[in-house]
């Protein structure tokens, strides 16, 4: 039976950060001079107490539902600080989601105060009082009037309450999962599950200290960013800095100069993409000294796998390493010396690349059902390709029984204190996942190698096998394939089908390059009606794949789509996954008719 450290509720784990760094700043906020604003963890504190007084005044308290609708901002943390002080349960929703989600999460999880961040939000949700009888207020951050954020906390600042503190084993959260395959699920997760999450993976970074930056870009209602990023950053006192907007990203990066990235790999298959896209364009001695750079880094490489090093290369790379790597270092603010990555395996060419130029990723695993967190790389122990190791006080077991015969991997079963509690009002499918010996049944295959480092190979329920017999694990097809710079998305299908399709997003940045050069129209639809354009693509698609993945693998026909999969068009989760079922619906005819 695992015994949690203390602090092992978000309450204390508050209190305690709070005394130790009041007056360090937790937050930095954008500013119209385009520099930033410091928020300490000392004012941080003093609204959370106002709000928590807010709350007890309108009647929450313990086992009590508060829902958000809110991207990351300071009024976020303050609210979910004053929740758990109440002993109330937190559940977080993201601005760009459907009405009928926000709907069907504020009723299945009977939220009983609801706080959003704009009107236009208002405005969607005010009648739904009138229809779930659980929802009592709703209040609004961007306003001032009597149901403003600001009214509640001089509410709460009149007639203060001390915070009543949690048992590790209460619910603190309900993350609901996105919903790439099924309907959203709300994941139950404890103080306990959360606090020591976050402490397990502080333990074997040791680099992080209260001097560290990191830039908030992915959403804290998802248990990644929740544990990784603000419950993480907390306990030493670090500061968080914020994306404003993805396409202020490059600039907001610079503005808040990180020391670590917390982020998925499409970022950084982006910025690897960019680079390479730059360099070609500049061409001459830069285009050289860009080559002559990354071969000195793969040498060095190369030599020390070998357990060797050469002085002469050491040198010529240091020379290198300051006219070439250290721009794209200043590119990433100039002080990052880490990323964390999670959502989707990290491709290992790229991966490779980052570490090379200085800013090493560590891919790591989890789940929202494992709060998240299961295995990290981290500088002390690291293995490029895999998802690192298993975090101290978990046990990964590879269960070889549910696929087939002859298989060298198996699906990722996990035990320890981070398993969620259940789906809230879903027994069946709590049954379907917990073991009853408290297991988690992941869904996700891979295997542990000698020394412990876990491989994911693909996910259960996303393979498919095609009419030959065969299995197919489309996400790794996919992942090679959005390393040709000259696509930007890419979908693999071939359930119950003779062979494999490929739905393709070109990039049409890239596009526009070739169109130059042959004298062609760059508009994206001329771009798609030219078949050496989309022959170009496919070729290319063909030829990264042989030779890494089987021939009944490589798609034999292919969709050239306009239209990129994005959250806003409901195709891509908050964390960058595609929703297969919602793509395979939207294209449903164009995909059955490369098979009739």
């Amino acid at each position: 039976m695992w015994t949690y450290e203390k602090p092992d509720n978000l309450v204390e784990w508050w209190i305690e950060s709070e005394k130790r760094f009041k007056e360090n700043v937790l937050f930095w906020m954008h500013n119209e001079q385009g520099t930033l604003d410091p928020i300490t963890y000392g004012e941080i504190g003093r609204r959370i107490d106002h709000l928590r007084g807010g709350l007890a005044r309108l009647g929450i308290g313990a086992g009590d539902a508060v829902g958000v609708i809110s991207g990351n901002r300071p009024e976020w943390a303050v609210l979910a600080f004053a929740t758990y002080g109440r002993r109330a349960r937190y559940i977080p929703m993201y601005e760009q989601e459907l009405r009928q989600t926000w709907r069907y999460i504020i009723e299945d999880s009977a939220i009983k105060f609801l706080l959003v961040s704009n009107e236009k939000i208002y405005e969607q949700v005010k009648g739904f009082p009138e229809e779930i009888p659980t929802l009592k207020q709703i209040y609004l951050m961007e306003t001032a009037g009597e149901n403003s954020l600001a009214a509640l906390e001089e509410l709460g600042r009149q007639s203060p309450v001390e915070p009543e503190v949690p048992h590790h084993d209460d619910i603190a959260v309900l993350i609901y999962t996105s919903g790439t395959i099924a309907e959203p699920k709300g994941v139950l997760l404890t103080h306990g599950n959360l606090t020591y999450c976050s402490k397990a993976g502080y333990k074997i970074y040791p680099e992080l200290n209260e001097e560290c930056v990191a830039i908030s870009m992915l959403p804290w209602a998802h248990s990644y960013a929740l544990s990784a990023e603000i419950n993480n950053w907390i306990q030493f006192g670090g500061s968080i800095g914020f994306m404003r907007d993805v396409s202020t990203l490059t600039t907001d990066i610079k503005i808040v100069k990180p020391h670590y990235l917390i982020c998925v790999p499409r970022l950084f298959n982006r910025l690897y993409d960019g680079i390479q896209m730059q360099m070609s364009d500049a061409g001459g001695i830069k285009k050289k000294l860009f080559d002559a750079a990354c071969a000195l880094a793969r040498k060095r490489r190369e030599l020390a796998a070998k357990g060797r090093s050469s002085a002469l290369v050491n040198l010529q790379f240091a020379v290198l390493d300051r006219l070439v790597f250290a721009k794209i270092r200043e590119a990433l603010g100039g002080r990052a010396v880490g990323s964390l990555t999670a959502s989707a395996v990290m491709n290992k060419e790229i991966a490779e690349f980052f570490n090379d130029v200085g800013v090493p990723i560590y891919d790591c695993y989890g789940l929202t059902e494992a709060a998240p967190a299961v295995t990290m790389n981290s500088r002390a122990r690291w293995r490029i390709g895999s998802v690192g190791q298993v975090l101290e006080g978990q046990r990964v077991v590879i269960d070889r029984s549910v696929v087939e015969e002859g298989a060298t991997d198996g699906e990722v079963v996990v035990y320890g204190p981070n398993i969620m509690k259940g789906y809230h009002n879903k027994p069946e499918e709590t049954a379907a996942v917990l073991t009853p010996d408290g297991a988690l049944r992941t869904g996700d295959r891979g295997y542990l190698d000698e020394d412990g480092y876990l491989w994911i190979t693909g996910r259960i329920k996303e393979q498919y096998k095609l009419l030959n017999g065969k299995y197919v694990f489309p996400a790794a097809i996919e992942e090679e394939i959005k390393l040709l710079p000259a696509v930007a998305n890419a979908m693999i299908y071939g359930d119950g089908k003779p062979y494999n399709i490929c739905l393709v997003i070109p990039d049409f940045e890239v596009a526009a390059r070739w169109a130059a050069e042959k004298g062609v129209s760059s508009r994206p639809g001329d771009l798609l009606a030219n078949r050496e354009f989309t022959e170009m693509i496919e070729q290319q698609i063909i030829q990264i794949l042989t030779g890494t993945f089987g021939k009944y693998e490589i798609p034999r026909r292919f969709i050239f789509l306009e239209e990129d999969f994005t959250i806003e068009n409901r195709m891509l989760t908050q964390t960058m996954k595609v929703k297969r079922r919602v793509v395979l619906n939207r294209y449903d005819q164009q995909i059955e008719a490369l098979y009739d």
